[in-house]
């Protein structure tokens, strides 16, 4: 009877265990839910294209399905069914078909099929396949994109030697983020469009060794058709070697597909230019520019080209904030667009007449995608406490009314409990006021005490806004009963240029007296328990972390660093993109006039290290190599301070593959549970 009862109790227990974990964000879970993305206005704006990614724990890969809806929400349709996924999904321009990407054939091939998924047929047969494509607005012609090989690998240098396994480099950029250079050049091609296929292809780059788009997170808003289907503007950085690794000068080149000549429009414009967009009348095309040299981080203007008149506007001349995602009103004088403001991206929209700009959102969400019609704005959105939706935004009389039209997470999520989101804002060492967001656990009594996990941001220039993420998830933190103190410290956007650039050149400086501004003030809450603390943070969060474990004054008692910077001279010397190192550090370690960042690198205080510290690292970051993380993992064995390292094989800078996430969240918790609880 005893064993009986004891038996029973331990059922009823675990019961409740699971329930409670239903209802609470958990590692799981965040691979349960389907992601949202791609969201195409069919040209009639009747119906909503957009895509659906969902991913096989089990299997541990994802798949991406295509959808249809209608404009004002309703009955949703999946209308691709392959096994594989499917990509760049979008509307041909009479509107009668969707053009898609998917492998079914083998390799990465347009297929359409009609509106409601029905006779998919295979488009283009491009030897090696393309990864993204767009129609002419005439029809006449379609673009794709395409990696053509043209550098010789070291077999093909020595053809007797082919079991040889090496590689032959004289100049950088030899491999990049999380690959080495494959030995081929993304280019753009153009054909003829007529009777579902692809004819007379022309590679409009002439032959040339470069990329379009910009590797690696470039994709097809980097290219554009004008609107009469005669000129093609693609993004470009036409430079080899040492140049490109420290340059981040990219150029919009015009190639007229009549004459095949081409021109570039940019020219004498040294930072970043991309993301073509042209006026309905062709007049005039407006893009991201970013003004000062190497800095990848820099405003990124609203600018406007005009093709008659051959002059260049700044429309955000007088806007302290970046503006992204461009799309053009029919009347060819509004313009729409997505900025951040406060640590949240909202929509806005211009009229390029008078350069007056106007926020058309508020409140606490990002805004991520944007399409126009012509009674309404449609939009992907998400926040701290839901992942990516669609949403209708149209005015009603004199304010604009969003409403959700998509709820693709809504039978998983409708049980789950999120903890609360609060903005405060904290005032830092100097009196600047600085935004933090505060996430509660679900169920928060302020009765108990909590431990706290201080969040460092990376980027480093990467605002804490309402991103949903699926690695750094502040609910999933709060759900294990943590208090979250995530603060927008010096050195993120949204909130002016000035606070935006004010890191550079200085990574140990007022922006670590931010983070120490946020955790002191929060953990004075009567519900915080200040004796439990941690520290966590990724890329130039855990070089904050890495710092901190140095000099935090005992306010820790746990830290975790995810793929960090730990001594900037093994970092500078091993990193690809140059221009970044260059601009953030100041220069090279040996030049004559040393940056003094180097010198208040994080191996320099380990000397400090006290406090127990977790290290996570990817083999094929190539970001920040692998080998800081053995660094900061090995100096904290060697003075037999309580560490770990967590080391990926297969993953970057990023953990992606949805077993290996489960396992990062689930070693973060046991780390931080020993230490905090």
């Amino acid at each position: 009877m005893k064993f009986l009862k004891q038996t029973l109790n331990l059922i009823l227990f675990m019961l409740v265990s699971q329930v409670g974990a239903q209802n609470r964000v958990t590692p799981e879970l965040l691979w349960k839910l389907g992601r949202v993305s791609d969201l195409q206005l069919s040209p009639d704006e009747t119906k909503l294209l957009y895509g659906v990614t969902n991913y096989d724990i089990a299997a541990n890969k994802g798949n991406r399905d295509l959808y249809v809806m209608p404009v004002n929400g309703g009955e949703t349709q999946k209308v691709t069914d392959f096994k594989g996924s499917e990509l760049n999904g979008v509307w041909r321009p009479d509107g009668k078909k969707i053009g898609f990407l998917t492998a079914e054939s083998g390799d990465m091939q347009l297929w359409e099929m009609n509106a409601d998924g029905s006779e998919k047929i295979q488009v283009s047969k491009f030897a090696g396949g393309i990864n993204g494509f767009m129609y002419a607005p005439d029809m006449k012609h379609v673009l794709f994109i395409a990696d053509v090989k043209m550098d010789n690998t070291v077999n093909e240098v020595y053809k007797d030697l082919p079991k040889a396994d090496a590689r032959i480099i004289d100049d950088l950029m030899y491999r990049h983020w999380d690959s080495w250079h494959d030995f081929a050049y993304t280019h753009v091609f153009v054909g003829n469009y007529e009777n579902g296929a692809i004819n007379n292809i022309t590679d409009i780059m002439n032959g040339e060794k470069f990329d379009s788009p910009l590797t690696p997170d470039g994709g097809m808003e980097q290219i554009a058709f004008s609107p009469d289907g005669k000129t093609i503007v693609y993004t470009c950085r036409k430079l080899h070697g040492k140049d490109e690794a420290i340059s981040t000068n990219s150029d919009l080149y015009a190639f007229n597909i009549d004459t095949k000549l081409t021109q570039n429009l940019t020219e004498g414009m040294l930072g970043y230019d991309q993301d073509p967009v042209f006026s309905p009348d062709g007049s005039k095309i407006v893009f991201n520019s970013m003004k000062t040299p190497g800095y990848e981080s820099d405003k990124k203007r609203m600018m406007l080209y005009d093709f008659k008149t051959k002059t260049m506007t700044d429309l955000s001349a007088t806007f302290d904030q970046s503006s992204t995602n461009f799309k053009w009103a029919a009347d060819n004088t509004t313009l729409y667009f997505i900025s951040g403001i406060n640590a949240t991206y909202q929509l806005y929209s211009v009229n390029i007449k008078t350069n007056k700009i106007d926020q058309i959102t508020t409140g606490r969400h990002d805004y991520t995608e944007l399409c126009v019609g012509k009674d309404a704005l449609y939009g992907c959105k998400m926040s701290i406490s839901m992942p990516t939706e669609i949403f209708k935004v149209a005015k009603v009389k004199k304010a604009y009314q969003e409403t959700q039209l998509s709820y693709t997470n809504k039978n998983i999520l409708s049980s789950v409990k999120m903890g609360q989101v609060e903005e405060r804002w904290v005032t830092t060492t100097d009196n600047k006021k600085m935004l933090v967001w505060v996430i509660y656990p679900p169920d928060f009594d302020k009765n108990k005490k909590y431990p706290a996990l201080l969040y460092c941001q990376g980027g480093p220039q990467s605002a804490v806004s309402q991103f949903f993420s699926y690695r750094w998830n502040f609910q999933i933190m709060a759900a294990n009963d943590y208090i979250i103190v995530a603060p927008n410290r010096r050195g993120l956007p949204t909130f002016g240029q000035e606070w935006n650039d004010e890191i550079a050149g200085d990574y140990a400086g007022q922006n670590m007296k931010d983070y120490l501004s946020a955790i002191d003030s929060v953990s004075k809450e009567p519900f915080v328990n200040a004796k439990k603390l941690g520290c966590v943070g990724a890329s130039y969060g855990a070089f904050s972390v890495y710092w901190l474990a140095g000099n935090h004054q005992g306010r820790f008692k746990a830290f975790l660093a995810h793929c960090g910077m730990f001594n900037l001279e093994s970092w500078y010397g091993t990193t690809e993109e140059m221009w970044f190192a260059n601009h953030d550090l100041g220069g090279a370690y040996w030049n004559k006039n040393r940056p003094k960042t180097y010198d208040l690198s994080p191996h320099k205080f380990v000397r400090n290290w006290d406090t127990p510290i977790m290290v996570v690292h990817g083999a094929n970051d190539f970001r920040i190599p692998f080998t800081e993380g053995m660094q900061a993992f090995n100096a904290a064995q060697l003075q037999s301070i309580p560490s770990r390292f967590l080391y990926f094989p297969e993953e970057s800078h990023f953990v992606l593959k949805p077993q290996n996430s489960i396992l990062w969240q689930r070693e973060f918790f046991r780390w931080f549970d020993s230490w905090l609880k």
